[in-house]
């Protein structure tokens, strides 16, 4: 197309003029703004659009976008749509029925503080009934918790006395059938008890010389008993060796463990604990009774093969009392004969498996160093049995300057004067421990803290009862923190019942919780435990740090208060 047309347009009638029409070329792309196509001939119409020139924005400098919105305008306008009805009248010609017509009357008119009143009067009608409701479900509610409150403190009783009733059960067991060191002292316990009580009955009721035939009656029967407790604790004594004997081969041959970094458990066997394996499969077979002889022939040379590795006396003698055995037996001599002859042989075996050479994972566990260096260290002397014992014989207390007497001799002493039970506070001390390990927080006072020291600790400064009920029964009672945020200490503790102890350890705010008379008298029996503590070297850096937390927490409160 060229630039320039010429274009012929009629002026008039019967005129026509030439106008000069100058083509401007796009310069750009024109949309597409549809179309249609004819469809007798094909052709395709496009829609024009205008080529008038847009103004131009004046140029900013800065780059601007703009968004065109397809937003529909609405528009709303309510409309009433008709609804033609008609009506029938009587007329002549015509009847219309009436009998269901109604008769309407105007009522009577009321005014709008009428109107408002009646309203006012509805509501408090049902405000009524809805209060009445909701009182009904508080107090249902009341009465349920009140049930159930009732309910759990039956039950709670009732758990009391049977956990009452199985201690006394277990207390009767140990006492009727005596094993461990603590049934005994509760034997000797009860026993000083009743003699106190039959002294003081003799005191009271006799005189001259009925007086002292009764005193002497009553040590005839003393004596009597205490020698009664000792046959028991022979007895009891046997049991307890085989036990022990048993434990220490099992410890030699259990596996090594370790936690991997996934958690779970690795065990290994090493050479050394199969041997000992080994070993513990042999004693516990030639220390059973009542097994056939062709079976104890076979255990009896396994054991001859055995001992025969390590050459020496021990060994020697071993392997001769096991060819007289085997000898006897094939005599056919009675078994009652030859218990004495298989305790020497498992006796001596037991021996031979406490050497070192012949089983080396039992040299971890020997009290006994095999190194004599090791003897000079931690080694002390006994004043009152005059023997050189390890430092974990002796029973040392916190206030104690000097290594006194071992655990023997403090027990001997104990069954002849005293005869106190040490159950109750060594409850005390395995619950107080077991619970500070639950916070893992590194506590490490607890540890120095010993039987001797805990026992002084109630006697003497709880008073051996609750500090808020009063309650004496030791059973029941445990020591926890009284401030649960620091580690537990003995002037940060407290002596209460399991419950009291359960209520107080869920306390956010002690000041609040309690009394300043009842926080008063807990603080004064704080500063007596310091006082009792404070010249043993271990304890100097706990209380000094103690101290020092104690100084910071009264700074901030000082400051908290000016603020």
């Amino acid at each position: 197309m060229p630039d320039v047309l010429t274009v012929k347009v009629q002026t008039d009638s019967d005129s026509f003029q030439e106008v000069v029409v100058k083509i401007e070329r796009p310069t750009c792309k024109k949309p597409f703004l549809g179309g249609f196509r004819n469809m007798r001939t094909g052709v395709e119409f496009h829609n024009a659009g205008s080529q008038t020139r847009g103004q131009k924005r004046p140029d900013k400098g800065i780059q601007l976008f703009c968004r065109e919105t397809q937003t529909v305008w609405g528009k709303n306008k309510p409309q009433q749509t008709r609804n033609t009805t008609s009506t029938q009248m009587t007329k002549i010609g015509l009847y219309v029925s009436n009998m269901t017509d109604k008769l309407i009357s105007p009522g009577k008119y009321f005014t709008a503080e009428e109107y408002h009143r009646r309203r006012l009067e509805a509501v408090i009608v049902l405000q009524k009934y809805f209060r009445r409701w909701h009182a009904i479900n508080v107090v249902q509610n009341l009465r349920e918790q009140k049930r159930l409150r009732l309910a759990w403190e039956a039950q709670e009783e009732l758990r009391k006395k049977r956990e009452r009733e199985e201690k006394f059960r277990r207390e009767y067991e140990r006492k009727l059938n005596p094993k461990t060191k603590e049934d005994f002292e509760l034997l000797y316990h009860d026993l000083e008890l009743w003699i106190q009580e039959e002294i003081e009955r003799i005191n009271r009721t006799l005189t001259g010389a009925e007086r002292k035939a009764a005193l002497c009656e009553l040590l005839e029967q003393e004596t009597q008993l205490i020698a009664c407790f000792e046959r028991h604790k022979l007895n009891a004594n046997e049991e307890n060796q085989q036990k022990v004997i048993l434990h220490l081969l099992d410890k030699c041959a259990q596996p090594k463990r370790w936690r991997a970094f996934d958690g779970k458990i690795t065990e290994m066997d090493t050479r050394d604990i199969l041997r000992a394996r080994e070993l513990l499969e042999i004693y516990r077979s030639i220390s059973t009774e009542g097994i056939p002889k062709d079976e104890r022939r076979d255990v009896l040379l396994t054991l001859r093969y055995t001992v025969k590795e390590l050459d020496c006396k021990l060994t020697q003698e071993i392997v001769e009392l096991i060819d007289r055995e085997v000898d006897l037996m094939t005599r056919a001599v009675k078994e009652c004969n030859l218990e004495g002859l298989r305790k020497r042989i498992c006796t001596l075996f037991l021996q031979c498996i406490k050497i070192p050479e012949f089983n080396p994972e039992v040299a971890r566990l020997l009290k006994v160093p095999q190194d004599p260096l090791k003897l000079y260290k931690n080694i002390y002397f006994c004043h009152s049995c005059e023997n050189y014992l390890p430092s974990t014989e002796f029973l040392i207390p916190a206030n104690s300057h000097t290594i006194g007497r071992c655990r023997l001799c403090y027990k001997l002493d104990n069954e002849a004067r005293w005869r106190e039970s040490f159950l109750k506070y060594r409850l005390l001390l395995e619950n107080l421990r077991k619970s500070e390990a639950d916070y893992e927080d590194d506590s490490k006072i607890v540890s120095f803290v010993q039987l001797p020291d805990l026992q002084y600790m109630i006697e003497n400064i709880w008073n051996s009862q609750s500090a808020l009920s009063a309650w004496s029964e030791l059973y029941d009672l445990v020591m926890v923190r009284w401030d649960k945020q620091h580690e537990w200490s003995p002037w940060n503790t407290i002596l209460l019942t399991k419950e009291e102890a359960d209520a107080h350890l869920k306390l956010c705010n002690l000041e609040k919780a309690y009394e300043a008379g009842f926080i008063y008298r807990i603080k004064q029996k704080h500063i007596r435990a310091k006082n009792y503590f404070a010249h043993i070297p271990a304890m100097s850096s706990f209380l000094h740090r103690s101290d020092n937390q104690a100084n910071a927490n009264s700074y901030k409160t000082q400051d908290s208060s000016v603020k």
